[in-house]
């Protein structure tokens, strides 16, 4: 749907459970987590984090994001998706909805337990300090990549970081990590316009990353823990060669600026 701002947006319901009390919110994407995001959810609470949490839900239907449970957390809102896409149009759901809310910048974070919610306010400390694309690297000396699949760090090293690198005129190191943070002011720039149905799935990860270096904003990377279950399934949504063929598409589309705007 689009708004009286032009933006397009999928369609989604809002159930707050309070008023904003810091400048800055986390947005964590969920869909069909389970115990995973409660317990995630539990930590970050006992963190005293300096955001408000925003949960960013593609339409679960495991029953995990009880509103009781949620507001026990100290969750700011409750996000969820009722229009089509994927992970790219929960992003625009949810950046919107923390946009219209008011925030100065948003950290991003997955919802499936893989990472270390202690750095979160690295990521905020940056925002103040006027980064405006902050990407979360566990290959960075501080970080600590847990138990990666050797074809997921082997695709990130050896094929993505370097494309999103040539693309975006500056050095990115772990691209597909969904830590990051965003200022409001990239955002809301007419050249990046990241309210816009092209993307659906993993575009607008790639597309941000792209842009803020191509345009000059202010770019850092922080390190960061991902961990990954020493054994039994691993947590992603990427499903296969067909999953990994799909990713390698949308990426050689990015770095070929086939989602800047017109």
């Amino acid at each position: 749907m689009s708004g009286d701002d032009g933006w397009e947006v999928p369609a989604f319901d809002a159930v707050p459970f309070g008023e904003r009390r810091h400048d800055v919110a986390l947005c964590v994407f969920v869909l069909n987590e389970g115990e995973r995001i409660r317990e995630q959810l539990r930590t970050m609470h006992a963190l005293a984090l300096p955001v408000d949490v925003v949960i960013a839900d593609g339409g679960s239907t495991d029953g995990a994001l009880d509103p009781d449970f949620l507001a026990s957390q100290g969750v700011r809102a409750l996000l969820v998706k009722r229009g089509p896409g994927a992970l790219s149009a929960q992003m625009r759901m949810g950046f919107a909805w923390c946009l219209r809310e008011g925030y100065h910048g948003i950290v991003t974070i997955d919802g499936n337990g893989k990472d270390d919610a202690r750095a979160v306010p690295a990521f905020v400390d940056a925002l103040r300090a006027g980064v405006d694309h902050a990407q979360g690297s566990r290959y960075l000396p501080g970080g600590l990549g847990v138990n990666t699949p050797i074809a997921r760090h082997a695709g990130v090293t050896l094929i993505h970081a370097p494309l999103i690198s040539l693309a975006a005129g500056r050095r990115y190191t772990d691209t597909t990590n969904g830590f990051r943070a965003y200022s409001r002011r990239f955002l809301l720039d007419d050249r990046v316009r990241p309210f816009r149905d092209v993307f659906t799935g993993y575009e607008l990860h790639y597309y941000l990353a792209i842009r803020a270096g191509r345009l000059g904003f202010k770019v850092a990377e922080l390190p960061v823990t991902r961990s990954y279950p020493a054994n039994g399934v691993v947590p992603s949504k990427i499903r296969g060669w067909r999953g990994y063929l799909k990713i390698l598409r949308t990426l050689w589309r990015a770095v070929r600026g086939a989602y800047d705007p017109a």
